[in-house]
């Protein structure tokens, strides 16, 4: 049998000493975990669940660093959020007219910037922007 360089054999079933799996990349779960929770830098907050203190509000005249243009990744968390808020019988921000799809409807009131969402943006040094749906602009 052939030694890699990971100390591995060939015929290995990819288990070490201890009879655990490794996964593909040979790294450590943790690893994976804490790359997963850093390449997410925002986050979409219920209206009702922000403190006063929080971030920067709607009503604070602190000036904002990052752009005030929604991303495709923000729209997409945001429709695909609120579809499902609809789906689940939540209150409709705009007038139906016979629409039934969640998706639909849900794209119709960030078109008319009715949805009562905020996107929390994360900084570098830790710090945070709030936006509420209604502030930014929709490309």
């Amino acid at each position: 049998m052939a030694d890699y360089e990971d100390g591995g054999f060939e015929g290995d079933d990819g288990r070490d000493d201890a009879g655990e799996m490794d996964n593909d990349y040979g790294r450590d779960d943790e690893l994976d975990n804490e790359m997963l929770e850093d390449a997410a830098t925002f986050e979409i907050v219920d209206q009702d669940g922000l403190d006063a203190g929080d971030g920067v509000a709607s009503g604070e005249t602190k000036k904002r660093v990052t752009s005030p243009f929604m991303t495709k990744y923000e729209r997409a968390r945001v429709l695909g959020t609120r579809a499902l808020q609809i789906s689940m019988n939540a209150p409709i921000m705009v007038q139906r007219d016979g629409e039934t799809d969640p998706l639909q409807i849900a794209m119709k009131e960030l078109r008319e910037k009715k949805i009562p969402i905020i996107i929390r943006r994360f900084l570098p040094d830790g710090s945070y922007e709030d936006w509420g749906v209604d502030q930014l602009e929709i490309p």
